[in-house]
């Protein structure tokens, strides 16, 4: 969790330009790495602060914010007249609550009377500096008084406006095809950041920002996720690399997936072939730029495959420190879906590699399961997650089978452990609805780079649709009114005119117009692309592989095929609540925990047990 001195102080690039009179940039300065401060004056008065070798103060009196790329780190301050200070490489998270604060408390002091020039030398005050307070109501009082009446004089004061009012003006973009279909937006700065970290999820993040190589677990509805984007939102953009074993993934976390980001194909070459692929061009940036790197669903990542990582990095950054010196955060459960094998091969977890005890430093579990509120339906599923069944859960998931979830025209989505199964039912139940077939397109920012997440990710390149059609959420849009990713609803009509959007009611009771949204996915050497369609997909039925992560409110499952140890554990978790979910033909044979993964989870708690008695030995 964000810190309150967080909100006034951070690290990153900057640079200084000084503006001629026409506005362009007479000189410039760039500093690669310095310590950005909040502070007041001995008056009173805002003052930017940098230091590097020698502190640079730049009072606050009239600014300008340029913030349309903040959730990349970057943002502008114009210091009017003729200043300005780039900002870049800045952990996401704290410099939007940077902006927050500068932008409420500048506004807040806008309303009281600064000192003339004459009164501050006859103040004779020495010069201090003392760091400002955090966000207080009053504060944002202020602000929204000085903003109401500036509003009140636009039309009468015209020209003083402007000093009056924060702007946010569309920067020139970087990359032209990240912004060339999105229009310039004016970012909100929210009071409250959204749901706070619980103090085991804030223990990860202090271990993560300790530059600790961590290790963090948890069952399936803990928030690692949620956590994860915690994580890349507190770490610079530049040097950090969010990834996982599998696209959907990835898409949740905003990254890209960990055989992209290395470029070695499968891995399954000779460690000397590997090299040799990792060092092509547009692909070696990637290992010489990284200074974080994220794994997101660890358990689907081969022993071998990590320990040619492992061996790869050390080479390419030239150094024998392990993993080459670039920090690890990594996650996932490994009693959920385990490696891909070919034919009988067993399957060797990540913890199973020569490299992994000297690369992790911390192993950390999140206990606190936020998914399902029912406290008998969690105790369920720990044990079928241990590959624990007795006669009396078994006898609960049988029952299961004549439950009734249907509701308001929204049918149970069907999970299957077959990819073909998925696509089949969807087709088939699509085709045998009447009514005209509307088709939906993606627009992308460069298709050349995100077709190969097509087959992966959960947003399709053409997405077909019908009234009556089954649908789900792929995106969370207002998780207040219940319209989350994994959200149910049901087609009821399509708008009239030329994009004809569909209207969905959702199982939450919510009926909603949906519109495009935007996701953006980071590509090889660090370019940003986009891809823009309905976050919706077809839902008769998904598989059990592209559910990871997702909250199912209606969900039937047939664990008759499974081949997998943690399959089963994973489809049943996906339910809400055990009211919401149907089990078909139900067996305890289909429960199973890989014992490697057993004892692995046994020692880890041991040893996390171990180190709590030491430390209250040492605090006595």
């Amino acid at each position: 969790m964000l810190q309150e001195d967080d909100a006034i102080q951070f690290q990153c690039s900057v640079t200084i330009e000084y503006l001629n009179s026409s506005g362009l940039a007479s000189t410039s300065q760039f500093l690669r790495r310095v310590s950005v401060t909040l502070e007041r004056n001995e008056f009173q008065e805002m003052v930017l602060r940098l230091h590097d070798k020698a502190p640079r103060n730049f009072i606050l009196r009239d600014i300008k914010l340029f913030t349309r790329f903040m959730k990349d780190g970057k943002c502008t301050i114009k210091i009017l007249p003729d200043i300005q200070v780039l900002i870049s490489d800045c952990p996401p998270d704290r410099l939007v609550v940077f902006l927050k604060t500068l932008s409420i408390k500048h506004l807040a002091w806008k309303s009281s009377k600064p000192l003339s020039d004459r009164d501050k030398f006859l103040a004779g005050l020495s010069r201090s500096f003392v760091a400002i307070s955090p966000l207080q109501q009053k504060d944002i009082q202020k602000a929204q008084s000085v903003k109401n009446k500036a509003s009140g004089q636009l039309s009468s004061r015209p020209d003083n406006v402007m000093t009056e009012r924060l702007q946010v003006k569309r920067p020139r973009p970087e990359h032209d095809d990240m912004t060339s279909h999105q229009p310039s937006k004016k970012p909100t700065f929210a009071l409250c950041s959204g749901r706070k970290l619980s103090s085991e999820q804030s223990a990860v993040l202090s271990a993560v920002l300790s530059r600790k190589n961590v290790f963090f677990t948890g069952s399936a509805g803990t928030g690692k996720s949620f956590l994860l984007k915690r994580i890349v939102g507190s770490l610079p953009p530049k040097s950090t690399f969010a990834t996982a074993s599998t696209g959907v993934a990835a898409c949740h976390i905003g990254g890209t997936t960990l055989h992209n980001f290395a470029g070695i194909g499968s891995g399954s070459g000779t460690l000397e072939n590997c090299l040799e692929l990792a060092q092509r061009p547009g692909v070696i940036q990637n290992w010489l730029s990284c200074k974080h790197l994220i794994i997101d669903e660890i358990s689907m990542v081969d022993a071998q495959f990590f320990d040619k990582l492992e061996a790869i990095a050390r080479s390419i950054k030239r150094s024998t420190e392990p993993f080459g010196g670039i920090q690890l955060i990594v996650c996932g459960d490994f009693f959920q879906l385990p490696p891909v094998c070919k034919g009988k091969d067993k399957p060797t977890f990540c913890f199973q590699a020569r490299s992994w005890k000297k690369c992790i430093h911390v192993n950390m579990e999140l206990m606190e399961v936020r998914r399902q509120t029912d406290k008998a339906f969690i105790s369920l599923l720990q044990a079928v997650r241990l590959g624990r069944v007795t006669t009396e859960i078994t006898g609960k998931l049988i029952r299961t089978a004549n439950h009734n979830i249907e509701r308001d025209g929204i049918l149970a989505t069907r999970l299957c452990t077959h990819k073909d199964d998925v696509q089949l039912t969807n087709e088939n139940k699509l085709q045998q609805l009447p009514g005209s077939l509307h088709q939906f397109e993606a627009v992308d920012s460069n298709p050349k780079l995100l077709r190969a997440l097509d087959n992966q990710s959960q947003i399709g390149t053409v997405l077909q649709l019908k009234v009556g059609a089954q649908v789900m959420l792929t995106k969370n849009l207002d998780v207040q009114r219940g319209l989350v990713n994994g959200a149910r609803g049901v087609v009821l009509d399509f708008q009239p005119g030329n994009q004809g959007l569909p209207r969905v009611h959702f199982l939450c009771g919510v009926t909603e117009v949906i519109r495009r949204e935007r996701w953006v996915f980071k590509a090889n050497g660090g370019q940003y692309v986009t891809r823009q369609q309905l976050p919706l997909k077809l839902a008769w039925a998904i598989s059990i592989h592209k559910s990871q992560g997702m909250t199912l409110d209606c969900v039937e499952i047939s664990l008759a095929r499974v081949f997998e140890s943690g399959q089963a554990y994973v489809a049943l978790s996906r339910a809400r609540s055990l009211e919401g979910l149907r089990v078909l033909d139900f067996h305890p044979n289909v429960v199973k925990a890989n014992q490697d993964v057993l004892l692995f989870y046994n020692k880890m708690r041991k040893e996390r047990l171990l180190l709590q008695v030491s430390v209250c030995r040492l605090c006595r």
